[in-house]
């Protein structure tokens, strides 16, 4: 079972939800996009505005595992940008994601 910040969190990028994919994040919250950092809710907004969200990301997850602290969900991604498996591997503090980190 995903973290409910988690499932929150691609729940509402699926559904093309921006404002509850934010509420999601911890506000100093960061996402890693292949290396490229995004740290608070302004930020990481920018970014899902112009590679995520924005471009109608659909997420169909293939799995879920956990170690330790991580929760790394594979998916894949369809949508205007980027297409294809992906893994997210978040970190959840409290009742908020305070990492999400994406790979391929």
């Amino acid at each position: 079972m995903l973290p409910v910040p988690v499932a929150a969190a691609l729940e509402a990028a699926d559904a093309g939800n921006t404002e509850d994919f934010l509420a999601a994040f911890a506000e100093q919250g960061v996402v890693d996009d292949w290396g490229r950092e995004f740290r608070g809710r302004d930020a990481i907004r920018g970014w899902s505005d112009a590679e995520f969200i924005g471009k109608e990301v659909t997420l169909r997850v293939t799995g879920v595992r956990d170690d330790g602290d991580t929760t790394t969900v594979s998916a894949e991604v369809g949508g205007k940008g980027f297409n294809g498996p992906s893994d997210f591997a978040f970190t959840v503090a409290g009742d908020h994601v305070a990492r999400m980190t994406i790979r391929g």
